[in-house]
């Protein structure tokens, strides 16, 4: 865990108001992702995959979203949570049989965050089921800091009516087992 402040608080933010879901960049704002890349330079310079573990609970919505609109001087826009596990994929590099394979391993313990009325999950276009695409590298998000050639984020919502607790460690578990076996029968 990078982020032991908010895994104890249940939030996004470290305790200077930093999101460090979005801070692995060069002079990075937060301490946590500073660290994390330092480590992982410093053990070595090309990592072949990237899986990063992720979860999202409702107080995205309930504390975070709306704090940080506030803190910047925005007006809180309200978004939903998809309900069920998901893949963030690199626009950059999007790896699709990839993804799939970790989709079709996840569903065998947990459902699969189904697309809202207009084919997107958090306002980005779906491009297979569970899966969604975005520029990791743009917005700072851990999976972009190490130019894998492989690299995907995993979430999940622990806080839906429709999964248990272990489900959703059983859902990371079974993310890792999907890449790991698409890697190795992709050699």
């Amino acid at each position: 865990m990078y982020q032991p402040w908010g895994y104890e608080t249940i939030n996004r933010w470290n305790p200077n108001t930093v999101d460090p879901n979005r801070s692995f960049k060069a002079d990075s704002p937060s301490e946590e992702c500073a660290q994390a890349m330092a480590f992982v330079h410093k053990h070595t310079s090309t990592v072949f995959a990237h899986i990063d573990l992720h979860e999202t609970t409702d107080t995205d919505e309930s504390e975070f979203r709306p704090a940080l609109a506030a803190r910047d001087g925005e007006d809180y826009i309200e978004g939903a949570i998809p309900d069920g596990f998901y893949l963030v994929g690199d626009a950059d590099n999007p790896r699709p049989e990839f993804q799939k394979a970790i989709i079709d391993e996840v569903r065998k313990v947990t459902h699969i965050a189904p697309a809202d009325e207009s084919g997107k999950l958090i306002g980005v276009e779906v491009s297979q089921e569970g899966v969604i695409n975005i520029p990791v590298k743009k917005f700072f998000l851990c999976a972009g800091f190490t130019d894998s050639q492989y690299c995907t984020t995993t979430e999940v919502y622990p806080d839906s009516a429709n999964v248990t607790d272990q489900e959703c460690n059983d859902a990371q578990v079974a993310s890792i087992k999907g890449a790991l076996d698409y890697i190795i029968s992709a050699q």
